[in-house]
């Protein structure tokens, strides 16, 4: 798999979700009480992610 999602639980015992590619860590999201909260992330990342527009603040 070169690029995957992954659900796991922090040490909060939150749920949270991070994005893989290549085994190096993308991005994560925030935690979630549930598992089914993170796999709503999951779902709105595929559905919005590719209209997203590119916001750079970096003043370069």
């Amino acid at each position: 798999m070169a690029h995957h999602f992954e659900i796991y639980k922090d040490k909060a015992g939150e749920f949270r979700v991070r994005f893989k590619y290549n085994s190096e860590i993308m991005f994560s999201t925030e935690g979630y009480a549930s598992k089914a909260s993170a796999k709503n992330a999951i779902d709105s990342i595929k559905q919005n992610g590719p209209a997203a527009e590119v916001v750079d603040n970096s003043d370069a």
